[in-house]
């Protein structure tokens, strides 16, 4: 027997074996995690933007498949040039260890660490480890994409938990959020672009600014 079908059936169905075939290429995004690292008593932590606790593993996040570390070993330059502590290269070296000499410390208030790719990928997660011996949080964390090296243009806002526009992108909407040793997984949307830049403005334990390890998960561009 024939059957007749409407345009918005025929679409309907359209779209569900698209978003089939769109999932199967789909594959959990896999990344080393460091040990556990907390020394000594926790803080308690009070503010009144701060993400709720998970308990157990971080759920899986899907990536395309053949998803790659698209900054391991790439070149980072800084707002601050000369470091308190460590160097910039540490930051896409690939080691996540929460202990001394695994971080580059940063001075005080806004400051940011710039990952250059080396080619516009299309990305898909940002994971960043500020520092994970101690419960605390990084104040005005701001994560962008863009082409220019220099962020006037064509800049992508990812992520931005600075409330009070203390750094002037405007007030941020996402959590704050404890350092664990899982480290700050960003949904980066598949946007595209060369350049990443992580900002922050101290912590609540001082002033400074870490940086353990920056990973950006994507393809290059077609």
């Amino acid at each position: 027997m024939k059957r007749n079908y409407s345009f918005p059936a025929m679409a309907a169905v359209c779209a569900c074996v698209l978003q089939a075939v769109h999932a199967d290429n789909l594959v959990p995004l896999k990344t080393e995690l460091p040990p556990p690292l907390f020394v000594g008593t926790p803080v308690p932590i009070k503010l009144p933007n701060l993400e709720p606790a998970h308990e157990g593993k971080r759920p899986d996040f899907l990536v395309p498949a053949g998803t790659v570390n698209l900054a391991k070993g790439k070149k980072v330059t800084s707002s601050d040039s000369d470091p308190v502590t460590g160097t910039l290269d540490l930051v896409t070296d690939g080691d996540k260890a929460g202990d001394e000499g695994s971080w580059v410390e940063l001075g005080p208030a806004k400051q940011w660490v710039q990952i250059d790719l080396a080619a516009e990928g299309t990305l898909s997660a940002i994971i960043v480890w500020h520092f994970h011996q101690q419960a605390r949080v990084y104040l005005g964390v701001v994560v962008q994409v863009s082409d220019d090296p220099t962020f006037k243009t064509g800049v992508t806002t990812l992520f931005n938990n600075d409330a009070n526009n203390d750094l002037g992108f405007g007030a941020g909407k996402d959590y704050a959020y404890i350092e664990t040793n899982e480290g700050k997984l960003i949904d980066a949307k598949g946007v595209k672009g060369r350049y990443v830049r992580l900002y922050s403005n101290g912590n609540t334990t001082n002033k400074l600014n870490h940086y353990i390890e920056v990973e950006v998960f994507g393809k290059p561009a077609a």
